[in-house]
């Protein structure tokens, strides 16, 4: 019987289950080490004397999905001296996907870095508020809200620093309409430009409900510079609202091609709600 209680025992100790918590002992302590080195990483960079590092450290905060340490680190970057930086924690913090962090973003909407405020504005409304919209209003119709200077003005802050074009980039908030139209913008920017900024301004405000927006829109359609052109068009398109079809029926005689085959898209797509909205109606 001894014999046989022993045998049993010993199996046990060495089952499956007894065999996997073993190992999986060392692996989560492994793990803890890991998670310890990885936020020291990052808390360092955020806290060190040199800006690029503290803005790659806060921008990189983005990846952290649900970390909401990484929240705060984040959060606590919106106050940082330096644009960079501000603008890292802004687009970390719309990637973070925080709604609890809207007030602080919107604190940051008439930042006196106009990139700053750009990246605030996106940050927003990737987290569905539509107060996002303003500085991309504001770029629209030439002056910021609470402000007397044109927006040339603080556009002209960011032309002039190499820093300006590595931001747009390295922050990749969507303001700069490469995709849409090639190279050229990204010469027109390299001529320190302001258009392919008020451009890519135009095209974020396809999804603002404000009707205003709508009108700022149609004015646009007018621009002196063919990127805004094209760039209002189709976010009127993308707006689908029926009432601005004859703002843009003149742009089909466009000198610039982009802008004709984009108007002229756009009064299909808008003519085609108006006829279903008629049959609805009937």
């Amino acid at each position: 019987m001894r014999t046989v209680a022993g045998v049993l025992i010993l199996s046990l100790c060495f089952t499956p289950a007894a065999v996997d918590l073993r190992l999986e002992s060392p692996q989560s302590a492994g793990q803890v080490d890991a998670q310890k080195q990885a936020w020291n990483i990052l808390v360092g960079g955020a806290h060190a004397s040199n800006m690029d590092k503290r803005a790659n450290a806060i921008q990189a905060l983005g990846l952290a999905s649900g970390d909401l340490e990484a929240v705060r680190l984040a959060e606590d970057a919106l106050g940082d001296k330096e644009a960079l930086v501000r603008g890292a924690a802004a687009k970390a913090l719309g990637a973070l996907g925080s709604p609890e962090s809207i007030p602080k973003l919107q604190n940051l909407l008439a930042d006196k870095d106009i990139s700053v405020a750009l990246a605030v504005g996106h940050a927003l409304v990737q987290l569905k508020s539509n107060s996002g919209y303003d500085v991309y209003y504001s770029l629209v119709v030439g002056v910021r809200k609470g402000r007397t200077s044109p927006i040339t003005e603080e556009l002209n802050q960011m032309k002039t620093p190499v820093r300006a074009i590595r931001f747009a980039f390295d922050q990749g908030i969507g303001f700069l309409p490469y995709g849409g139209y090639g190279m050229e913008a990204y010469h027109a920017w390299k001529k320190r430009s302001t258009a392919p900024t008020r451009a890519a301004a135009a095209r974020e405000l396809a999804g603002d409900p404000d009707p205003r927006t709508g009108q700022a829109l149609a004015k646009a359609v007018s621009d002196k510079d063919w990127s805004v052109r094209a760039a209002a068009v189709e976010a009127i398109a993308k707006r689908g609202d029926p009432a601005l079809l004859a703002n843009i029926v003149p742009a089909m005689s466009d000198k610039k091609d982009i802008v004709r085959y984009s108007a002229a898209a756009a009064v299909l797509r808008l003519s085609r709600i108006t006829q279903e909205n008629g049959t609805q109606s009937h």
